[in-house]
């Protein structure tokens, strides 16, 4: 597990000071591997990554070149199939003067071209240069658990990292705000993979690679999650059985390493079934780290005990106050764009916990986008019946009578929501500012400048949710959160916090060959009456608890509302209420203090509106008012 960072210049002059630039862009990333680092200046590229040494400790330092020396490769990520790859590359005549996945790629690339990542089974974000065709190739894996984020600058330079700090380090960016991202991220707390906070830098999307010629960037999509496959037959029975042999084998190959490993344990469904799946594989106890709190309606300590003790692991625990919240400005910096999930504490304390035992964990995540595990489906489905009701009545009635009801006023908000269409509905159901909320939030002066940024964000998910191939209400729903929600929030958060503590997290439940299994199975067996994730939960159910397994959702929440309440108060509304943050001209100030008092008279839980805003006045104050 690395970062990377580069740049490809117009010319090949002045490699002295390109190679001091290019070593304080890869310096911005330690964090992210802090082992070592490697760079080379050939031609017009520089190329650098900082390592987090994993798999082959001895020679696996990169960049690394081909045979003969006309490419050179930077990555990061794991290749959990590259003993496989290398074995075939072999046997097409490759010579290996290292044992790493990583030469494994770029002869994959010698051999296949872009096609090479058709092959590669793991998380990866990589960049290969062609001195010969003068060309930069960069890929980004299926899912998008490893980060890219690429400029071209003004003098025409192609910039590329890890994260988007280390473009900013090479000083070709404006920290100008992006209106639509800023608009996105107010609508859902993190600013979606088609966006990026500062005009003019782009992610590269999951599932894509790019190709940098002449001066001209082209992406182009390799993979995606395909609802338009025919489902499987066979018995209920009989699919459980082969999910759970992909399973096994998902958590099974990514438990090559060199290093310590063990596992996240939240108590829940995905994560007891990933560490109940890594005892039966290996031979010793597993490693396993929890979080929880002394609010009892948010600790799931008592499931993750349970797990533990069921597996016979070596657990241990961290219980978070709101004390650890100081450490905020610090995530901040870590996000790179501002980033409104309030889990990214937790997920940063069990990190930081973890690495002081273990290099690599594995984690549950991905299994609720892939097997309909959030309640938010079924209460969608329960609302569907609005549909049959006339348009006209929809948005000729219920609508305008949810807009005459006073702030506050009981029932307004559902009145909304269910005058919307199918997407509206879901979308406004997952807003932290919904439309009506944002046009009481934004500053007139800011509406009259967002002109046709406003509701970028809305925008954006009407077109992944038109765009998947299935008729299948719920499968529509998944393949919104999995293109959307998942990368976005999700991947984001455990990708900064881990790489924060210099920690390697592992995904098994998002194995790409597991994903292509399981969007065959149908929704009916993902979602069955009010049971969520019920297919998931028989093929595991003969060694994961049954207390664990049906016990009600509760997922890694926080007790924000009640911190903010107490502990928080006096340093948020401080924040919120500050002149530079009231001078930026973005909202409201009147709504602002609005949301501040009625959460505090507990008249409405406020908690990630106000979050919201307070992550996005800490990023500020950070990436654009430059503090420390």
């Amino acid at each position: 597990m690395c970062g990377i960072a580069g740049f490809i210049s117009r010319t090949d002059d002045h490699a002295d000071s390109r190679g001091v630039r290019l070593d304080a862009m890869c310096r911005v990333i330690t964090h992210r591997g802090p082992d070592e680092q490697g760079t080379a200046v050939v031609g017009r590229a520089a190329m650098g990554m900082r390592r987090l040494s994993i798999i082959d400790l001895a020679t696996g330092q990169q960049p690394i070149y081909n045979t003969d020396r006309s490419k050179l490769i930077v990555f990061n990520g794991e290749i959990y199939n590259y003993r496989e790859l290398k074995k075939d590359l072999e046997s097409r005549g490759y010579k290996f003067r290292t044992n790493s996945d990583t030469e494994a790629i770029i002869h994959a690339y010698d051999e296949f071209g872009p096609d090479c990542v058709k092959r590669l089974r793991g998380m990866f974000a990589f960049a290969i240069w062609d001195s010969r065709e003068e060309s930069l190739f960069v890929a980004r894996d299926r899912v998008g658990k490893k980060p890219l984020f690429y400029t071209i600058t003004t003098d025409g330079e192609f910039v590329y990292g890890s994260e988007m700090k280390v473009l900013l380090e090479h000083g070709g960016v404006v920290r100008e705000i992006e209106p639509g991202a800023l608009d996105a991220y107010l609508t859902f707390g993190y600013v979606p993979e088609e966006l990026c906070i500062f005009k003019g830098v782009r992610k590269l999307e999951p599932g894509h690679f790019l190709i940098f010629k002449d001066g001209k960037v082209r992406t182009e999509q390799y993979w995606d999650f395909d609802y338009s496959q025919e489902s499987l037959t066979g018995t209920e029975d009989e699919i459980a059985v082969e999910l759970l042999e992909k399973l096994r084998d998902a958590v099974g190959v990514r438990l090559i390493s060199e290093v310590p490993l063990g596992a996240f344990l939240s108590g829940g469904v995905d994560s007891s079934a990933v560490v109940g799946l890594m005892s039966q594989i290996t031979d010793q106890p597993v490693k396993t780290f929890s979080i929880g709190f002394n609010e009892d309606s948010y600790s799931e300590l008592k499931y993750a005990r349970l797990a533990a003790e069921h597996f016979k692991t070596d657990h241990h625990e961290f219980i978070l106050t709101p004390d650890f919240v100081d450490i905020v400005d610090d995530l901040v910096w870590h996000f790179d764009e501002p980033f409104a999930d309030p889990s990214s504490l937790p997920t940063f304390m069990v990190s930081k916990m973890a690495r002081d035992f273990v290099t690599v964990v594995l984690s549950g995540d991905g299994g609720d986008e892939l097997f309909a595990g959030y309640t938010r489906y079924v209460t969608d489905r329960d609302k569907s019946g609005f549909e049959k009701l006339p348009n006209g009545l929809r948005s000729g009635l219920l609508r305008p009578l949810s807009e005459a009801l006073p702030h506050g006023t009981r029932g307004k908000n559902y009145l909304f929501n269910i005058s919307l269409d199918a997407a509206g509905r879901y979308i406004d159901s997952i807003s932290h500012f919904n439309g009506p909320k944002k046009r009481k939030l934004y500053s007139a002066e800011k509406r009259t400048k967002m002109n046709g940024s406003f509701e970028r964000g809305e925008k954006l998910f009407r077109e992944i949710a038109g765009s998947v191939r299935s008729e299948d209400a719920v499968e529509n729903l998944l393949y919104l959160d999995s293109k959307t929600y998942l990368p976005s929030d999700i991947l984001t958060k455990v990708d900064r916090m881990s790489m924060a503590s210099s920690l390697e997290a592992r995904s098994p439940l998002l194995d790409h060959e597991l994903i292509e299994f399981v969007t065959r199975i149908p929704s009916s067996m993902k979602l069955k009456g009010k049971e969520t994730k019920y297919i998931f939960k028989k093929a595991v159910e003969g060694f994961v608890p049954r207390e664990i397994l049906y016990r009600e959702k509760q997922g890694f929440g926080m007790p924000i509302s009640e911190w903010i309440n107490v502990q928080l108060k006096e340093r948020m509304t401080s924040d919120l209420s500050d002149q530079r943050a009231m001078e930026r001209g973005y909202f409201d100030t009147k709504y602002i203090k609005l949301l501040l008092d009625e959460h505090r008279r507990g008249r409405r839980d406020h908690s990630n509106p106000l979050w919201t805003l307070w992550m996005l006045e800490l990023w500020h104050r950070r990436y654009i008012d430059g503090e420390k």
